[in-house]
């Protein structure tokens, strides 16, 4: 019985199709991920795509389990000291790069230095791995010269993440170059598609003599390159000067994606221009790449939202022809080719017939993988009218503490967007964007000018002299500015904490001008991990919570409340939160920064705890209360 998208999340589904695709994935590959489970273990790029799209469901859900699973099969091959079992530097397999993202994630989140070293090892791989004369990145030592987009997803979004996180600007000019090199030499002008791969030597039996290129489209090789795109774009700086060229790549990718959808399926076939050809049939793993790099392309505003029907109609597709109920509620995917590839031994010609020759699989981790990633997007892709065309402004001006990063840099933490770590505001930055949203940060002081563009803006936590050398207190003319701000239609955030944690006199100066003031106490106090203590029972019918119930909240200041302020949410006997309208706007006060990762992202609280819901609770409420 095959599973339409659609009908999988409509009202009355147990769970969306990515989480019931998880628990296949946890039951399949419960200790070793390959196609062929029989195996043994091996650093290998199929557990680390397939571990991408596990990440996207514990973001997606804030449910710890995804977490772990995807630290305890990463775990296996990372010694104490960052070594990787198995893994080979000198076999210079571009592959193996692509699961040292799982590596950046458990670093990020954790912190421990082993993810790090290991992670270092793949870097050190790419700054020796052996190049085309123009710098390409070729496939694998055991393939010289040559380049397949299959390398792109490989190495270049960990290259871009690590550089990002390590502070290596100068590596985005090479990260650029490896697409620009693909692109040049595998684009067909006639078709806009991209051959699988190009032999820069012409010594390659399946290589055109005159051009290099092999002599067919290989549907999940395109798919390859285009989620690498994506990808890598998300950690590309924003202002570098070849960021306009990856764009470029990307548009003309979506345009040849778009033109070769199969229009009565919305599916994509094996070798992409022969649709109608003996033989040739609709696969998984391409048309969930194609979906995936497309909707989530049009979510970061790198496409424009046409391109969002050509996904829509490809996730649909992929429902009705390749998704299968299983055991235990999970589900199984069809569909999907077993691998394909150039060279080698036996060899493989790259001709239409050796494309259709490869087995087709039930659940192979790629296909599994790229099919998580697409209901990532397009499970979320419904609610992002909330945010469309908003921007949710994190204040980085009066929270402004400093420390060294892993590259020595001094950087802001303590509650900010890109931070992964307990302390950090990832999770709910992340929510935010599902909903549509921009997220952005403001280092300077409010003003008319910086709030103009703002929906939402977030003031948390506000520095005391202890906890930075020099605190930025709130003074009368950011008190002015945003009371204009909020009386004009914007949408204040304000995110106390307890007494001996945040600055309060020159804070409760802005809240009070909302008839808002945060109490210099401690209520809700949690010893070790008795939770008991931080519960809040949400009562039926909440006009902000209206799916979370039982919230955790721990070491809060409690409220003082005048009009126009009211209470909508209390403790035993006291209010936690506050809602003020003034003028076309809205204050929006809590005594707790209380939606930052350790109590969002599910790998701490217990489950009965629904502060993840409650963080999309809250989310859309805001933005649905902005201009």
């Amino acid at each position: 019985m095959f599973v339409g998208c659609a009908a999988a999340t409509a009202a009355g589904q147990a769970a969306p199709l990515s989480e019931r695709m998880a628990s296949t994935v946890m039951t399949v590959w419960k200790d070793v991920v390959a196609a062929d489970t029989s195996r043994q273990a091996r650093w290998h790029y199929e557990q680390g795509v397939l571990l991408e799209g596990m990440e996207s469901v514990w973001l997606n859900t804030g449910d710890g389990r995804y977490f772990k699973y995807i630290q305890r099969l990463t775990e296996q091959f990372i010694g104490d000291d960052g070594t990787i079992r198995t893994y080979k530097k000198e076999d210079y397999n571009i592959d193996n790069v692509l699961p040292g993202r799982n590596l950046l994630l458990l670093y990020r989140v954790t912190g421990q230095e082993k993810y790090r070293k290991a992670a270092a090892i793949l870097r050190e791989q790419l700054r020796t791995h052996p190049r085309t004369s123009e710098g390409g990145f070729w496939h694998k030592k055991i393939y010289p010269s040559q380049m397949w987009l299959d390398g792109l997803y490989m190495g270049q979004p960990f290259y871009a993440e690590y550089a990002a996180t390590f502070g290596e600007p100068e590596a985005f000019d090479d990260i650029a170059r490896q697409f620009v090199l693909m692109e040049r030499h595998s684009r067909d002008a006639k078709t806009g598609l991209l051959y699988h791969g190009w032999d820069e030597s012409r010594q390659q039996r399946w290589a055109d003599p005159a051009t290099g290129r092999s002599p067919n489209f290989w549907g999940r090789a395109m798919g390859w390159y285009a989620m690498a795109l994506v990808d890598t774009l998300e950690h590309f700086p924003a202002g570098h000067p070849r960021r306009g060229e990856l764009l470029a790549i990307l548009g003309r990718v979506a345009e040849a994606v778009g033109r070769f959808q199969e229009p009565r399926t919305g599916l994509w076939y094996q070798v992409l221009d022969r649709g109608g050809n003996k033989g040739n049939y609709l696969e998984a793993s391409a048309s969930s790449m194609f979906v995936y790099s497309l909707a989530k392309a049009v979510r970061l505003g790198y496409l424009p939202e046409s391109h969002l029907h050509v996904a829509r109609k490809g996730f649909e597709g992929i429902g009705r022809r390749f998704v299968e109920e299983a055991d235990a509620g999970g589900v199984n995917l069809k569909g999907t080719v077993s691998v394909a590839g150039l060279g080698g031994n036996p060899y493989r010609d790259g001709s239409y017939a050796y494309y259709l020759s490869e087995k087709v699989v039930t659940n192979d981790p790629k296909g599994v993988g790229a099919f998580l990633l697409a209901c990532a997007e397009m499970e979320t892709s419904a609610g992002r009218t909330v945010g469309r065309g908003k921007t949710v402004l994190l204040d980085s001006y009066f929270n402004n503490e400093l420390k060294k990063d892993a590259a020595g840099r001094l950087v802001p933490w303590h509650y900010k967007w890109e931070e992964m770590a307990n302390p950090g505001f990832y999770v709910w930055g992340h929510i935010f964007r599902n909903f549509g949203a921009r997220t952005a940060t403001l280092a300077e002081a409010p003003n008319a000018r910086n709030l103009k563009g703002a929906s939402v803006y977030i003031i948390v936590d506000p520095d005391t002299k202890e906890e930075t050398e020099n605190p930025r207190f709130v003074e009368p003319a950011h008190v002015r500015a945003l009371a204009a701000w909020v009386r004009a239609g914007g949408v204040l955030v304000l995110m106390g904490n307890d007494q001996g944690n945040a600055e309060f006199d020159r804070f409760n100066e802005l809240a009070g001008r909302f008839g808002i003031r945060f109490n210099k106490d401690s209520r809700n106090r949690v010893q070790g991990n008795k939770f008991d203590a931080g519960r809040i029972e949400v009562p039926a019918g909440h006009s902000i919570f209206q799916t979370a119930r039982t919230l955790y909240l721990k070491e809060l200041s409690t409220l003082a409340l005048s009009p126009p302020a009211t209470a909508v949410l209390r403790g035993k006997d006291y209010d936690v939160m506050a809602v003020a309208r003034f003028g076309r706007g809205t204050v929006f006060a809590v005594g707790d920064p209380w939606l930052y990762n350790e109590y969002v992202d599910g790998r701490k609280l217990p489950t009965e705890y629904e502060n993840y819901k409650a963080a999309k609770d809250l989310s859309k409420w805001l933005l649905g209360r902005s201009r």
